[in-house]
């Protein structure tokens, strides 16, 4: 049922038991007094007060509403709504970016002296997050293998404070057992985060499986076609709101605008994603096939040791693929600079299909060593299947492959 304020109607509570191609289009829904259609967007740096008495109550936490858009936004707050109904989560905070989402979180639940377990296989600018700054405060970080459940027992302490994933993995398709993983953290007195990107929502929801904290970067697929940056923390509303808290005072904010943007990327996001999987699907089969392919790192296929792990956990496998070429650098480089349109990225998650070299884009600034442990050869190429049609991004992937010498 709908609710009223003085200021808009909020159309949807967060408690209804839709689905989530009815979450991703109405959660979340605030209309004003002009009984607009789509979401408002609500451009401004702060709110005006009635009386110097209502401004008091406002910023000492006696009266909701708004303040400031570093705090809070309508605009925002009802992509956090949303995004929260897709998650099952209590609670979303949006953030200035994925990477923003995931210091913030960083911030506001560590202190010095704390540790931290995270996978090798992450994004390369989380590696360099917890490896070099965290480091600088005290707090140190234990790499271990994602699939290799004895190596998170074993690297488990007194003072671990959470466990960080993400599943399946970049860019090799990894896939955790979030909730052995979560048992195994709560059974410590630790947290488990949970990165969802590659999945989103509708192919996964980790806090069904055991895990704390849900961390986006809406800038990928919940955006879906490249136009922002953005990310987000989702879970209950204890831990949010020690990340919220955080983020008031450092400012790693979500512009309004960002968020009508990524409101509009959420209500295409089922829709979008089951075209994804099935793009990526087929040209991961079809990889198989190819001469100049030494192998594809694809959860979808039966033959991937996590495939009937992923079957149980995901309700699809995504829209990344990675694959070797035979050869090195030389090779993998000469397919890339030869295909024609397939857009050369270090993004993904995008209407358009984007194809990058790991070694020396995402993961660049890992040390060999590093590399090495986590997968990243030099002939690695990571591709993000779009929503083209599929034998166009073959022939192009044919073009790039004929001018390997």
């Amino acid at each position: 049922m709908a609710r009223k304020t003085d200021t808009w109607e909020i159309l949807s509570a967060p408690d209804l038991d839709w689905q989530d191609a009815t979450q991703a289009i109405r959660a979340g829904q605030q209309r004003t007094h002009q009984q607009e259609h789509s979401e408002v967007l609500y451009p401004t740096s702060s709110f005006v007060f009635k009386s110097a008495a209502e401004a008091a109550a406002k910023f000492g936490g006696e009266e909701a509403g708004n303040i400031y858009s570093r705090f809070t936004n309508p605009t925002v707050s009802m992509f956090e709504e949303r995004l929260a109904a897709l998650e099952g989560a209590e609670r979303c905070l949006g953030t200035s970016s994925g990477m923003a989402a995931i210091l913030a979180t960083s911030m506001a639940l560590l202190k010095s002296g704390d540790h931290v377990v995270c996978s090798r296989n992450v994004f390369g600018t989380t590696h360099v997050v917890f490896e070099k700054y965290l480091k600088k405060f005290g707090v140190e970080t234990t790499f271990v293998s994602l699939t290799d459940i004895g190596g998170w027992k074993a690297a488990l302490r007194e003072n671990t404070r959470f466990l960080f994933l993400e599943t399946p993995s970049n860019p090799l398709n990894e896939v955790a057992d979030i909730r052995a993983l979560a048992d195994l953290a709560h059974e410590n007195g630790s947290l488990l985060i949970v990165d969802n990107c590659f999945c989103t929502p509708i192919l996964q929801k980790p806090l069904s499986l055991g895990a704390d904290l849900v961390i986006h970067s809406a800038t990928k697929f919940l955006d879906g076609q490249g136009r922002c940056i953005g990310g987000a923390v989702a879970g209950s509303n204890a831990l949010v709101e020690e990340v919220f808290v955080f983020m008031r005072s450092g400012g790693f904010t979500m512009s309004p605008f960002n968020a009508w943007v990524f409101l509009k990327g959420l209500e295409t996001l089922p829709i979008r994603m089951k075209a994804h999987c099935e793009q990526a699907l087929a040209l991961a089969a079809w990889l198989k096939e190819q001469d100049w392919v030494e192998k594809v790192y694809y959860c979808g296929l039966p033959e991937h040791p996590a495939h009937e792990l992923a079957s149980k956990q995901q309700k699809g496998y995504g829209g990344v693929i990675s694959f070797k070429v035979k050869g090195g650098r030389k090779e993998a480089w000469a397919l890339v600079d030869n295909t024609e349109w397939i857009s050369i990225t270090a993004n993904l998650g995008d209407t358009k299909t984007t194809m990058t070299h790991p070694a020396t884009t995402t993961h660049g600034r890992l040390s060999e060593q590093e590399k090495q442990l986590a997968g990243i050869s030099e002939n690695l190429i990571r591709i993000c299947v779009g929503l083209e049609d599929i034998e166009d991004i073959k022939q192009d992937l044919l073009r790039g492959a004929a001018r390997i010498a």
